[in-house]
């Protein structure tokens, strides 16, 4: 498990925007595209707003690259709630990216037909077997759910499909698979706060623990994870390996 502890968030968010420059133009180089699933959350927000920034926007080849989304609520694309809109306010807005080269999920159509149809959306486009990103970015809640998979859940065993319907009290939700986000080429999973502590704890020095959170089940088969954690969410820890 390699990792890196950073200052703050805007160190996080720094080290990833480069990481994310620098795998887009490897990908680009070798494959002639770049395909990366995009997350929620307070976390990456920054990460977005900084790739869309004069610093970082003029180094991606933005007309080569897709972007699909782990998770998202089931809500329409412009809702508050919705990842997209995230995603599109602070980043997509501000590149000049062909509309064809987004992937959304389509929370609106509900959790069952919207599961379905990315999942037919992603088998249009890598076509046979588990889809292979080239780059997830991951954040993870203070329960150590990632994506839309929460502690507990069935959906934690699926097998068998590549996006699934999740049923929850306040919002549903519709997510990609454990087994398609293991199958990633590169995985960033990015964790700040000091909420974020305990379980952090759990997942880094507990193999039975780390078990318990959906977050420590993300394990690339083939790929790589690298952990970006700020300060405030490693509390003791002061290293990790490289």
């Amino acid at each position: 498990m390699a990792g890196m502890i950073l200052p703050d968030i805007d160190a996080i968010s720094h080290e990833a925007a480069r990481i994310f420059i620098n795998f887009s133009k490897e990908c680009i180089a070798t494959r002639g595209r770049f395909i990366a699933a995009l997350s929620g959350g307070s976390t990456p927000q920054k990460l977005y707003a900084l790739l869309s920034s004069d610093r970082y926007r003029g180094n991606a080849e933005w007309s080569k690259i897709h972007f699909f989304w782990v998770d998202e609520r089931c809500v329409p694309k412009e809702s508050e709630y919705s990842n997209f809109r995230l995603s599109f306010d602070h980043l997509i807005s501000r590149i000049s990216i062909p509309d064809a080269n987004i992937h959304r999920i389509k929370g609106e159509f509900g959790p069952e037909k919207g599961a379905q149809d990315y999942e037919d959306e992603l088998k249009d486009f890598f076509g046979v077997g588990l889809p292979i990103f080239d780059l997830i970015l991951l954040g993870m809640g203070e329960d150590g759910h990632t994506a839309s998979l929460f502690p507990g859940s069935k959906s934690l065993d699926e097998k068998e499909r590549l996006v699934i319907p999740v049923y929850a009290e306040k919002m549903n939700r519709i997510t990609l698979t454990l087994s398609v986000l293991n199958n990633a080429r590169h995985i960033l999973l990015l964790v700040s706060g000091q909420s974020k502590m305990r379980v952090l704890n759990d997942i880094l020095v507990d193999n039975e623990r780390r078990k318990n959170y959906p977050a420590g089940l993300v394990q690339p088969v083939h790929g790589d994870l690298l952990w970006l954690i700020d300060e405030a969410a490693a509390g003791k820890f002061k290293r990790m390996k490289s």
